[in-house]
């Protein structure tokens, strides 16, 4: 199920809250997103079921609160989503990522040097 989840941006200001503080209730979310979001409480709850129906968050109920927790990690849920992104934007192809980032996207000096060593140390563990 992870490896085909895919989530709203509005899902992401969610998950975001919950991977740096969890567990949280959804009141205490919200706070944290408030000052980035105009929503209601309602469309936080609303969020956290459809991430729960999704499996990205599980809930344990503690008197008359409901505490949430990430069940997916954020390098799994970034892994996924640029996978999608890699498939939709180049046919699949990393290759033409690559191309696209190093002609069209303007890479400073630093960025070019961690892409050449980068490159290079997975030639030298290919080698080995």
């Amino acid at each position: 199920m992870v490896g085909i989840m895919k989530l709203s941006d509005s899902e992401w200001i969610v998950m975001g809250a919950l991977w740096a503080h969890a567990p949280a209730t959804a009141r205490e979310l919200l706070e944290r997103i408030e000052a980035e979001t105009d929503w209601a409480y309602m469309t936080v709850k609303t969020l956290l079921t459809r991430l729960q129906d999704k499996g990205a968050v599980s809930s344990e109920r503690r008197g008359k609160t409901d505490w949430f927790r990430p069940i997916v990690s954020r390098d799994k849920a970034t892994r996924t989503a640029f996978r999608a992104f890699i498939d939709r934007a180049f046919d699949g192809a990393v290759g033409g990522l690559l191309h696209h980032l190093a002609r069209e996207e303007k890479l400073t000096k630093r960025d070019r040097e961690l892409l050449r060593r980068t490159l290079r140390e997975l030639v030298e563990e290919e080698s080995r």
